[in-house]
């Protein structure tokens, strides 16, 4: 992603808005190797994404299913998110702060932000985990108390009309 995203541009949005659209602008150029980055509301709803499918040439169908790699991140974000949740309080864990999935083929990493909403990273297997997870702190950190009620439900509404 190295054009600014249209979001970032939009007179439309907020300016918290258009903050978080930057934060993850710079997260997916600051940090090498990763395919797709997804914020996704406690309840499951894409709220803000890298969504690199749509840099690609080949026409998306966005009639009735998920848009593309962002979304299809957003759920499995989302089912990890509750699973790990579900585990934890079976534990007696307490909350938790971060998933880790290594793969042959990759990595996902998921970060709770503190309104329960969820960062996703989908990354290469080469990527530098502890340098994808030091930068996704960051975004969490600066992200967390801004995304209000409001603020997300802006997100879902634009991402809505993006589809």
């Amino acid at each position: 992603m190295t054009a600014p995203t249209p979001a970032l541009n939009n007179p439309a949005l907020s300016t918290e808005a258009r903050n978080l659209h930057w934060l993850l602008t710079n997260l997916v150029e600051e940090v090498p190797g990763l395919l797709s980055v997804a914020v996704v509301s406690s309840d499951g709803l894409l709220l803000l994404s890298s969504d690199p499918g749509r840099n690609t040439e080949a026409p998306a169908d966005h009639s009735g299913g998920p848009k593309g790699s962002s979304a299809d991140l957003a759920t499995i974000v989302s089912g990890i998110g509750s699973l790990t949740i579900g585990a934890a309080k079976l534990m007696n864990g307490g909350g938790v702060k971060q998933t880790v999935v290594a793969m042959e083929e990759g990595s996902l990493f998921v970060m709770s932000i503190s309104d329960g909403s969820l960062l996703g990273v989908h990354a290469t297997p080469d990527c530098d985990m502890s340098v994808v997870a030091y930068h996704m702190a960051l975004f969490v950190g600066r992200a967390g108390h801004v995304l209000t009620p409001e603020l997300r439900s802006e997100l879902r509404q634009s991402m809505e009309s993006t589809r």
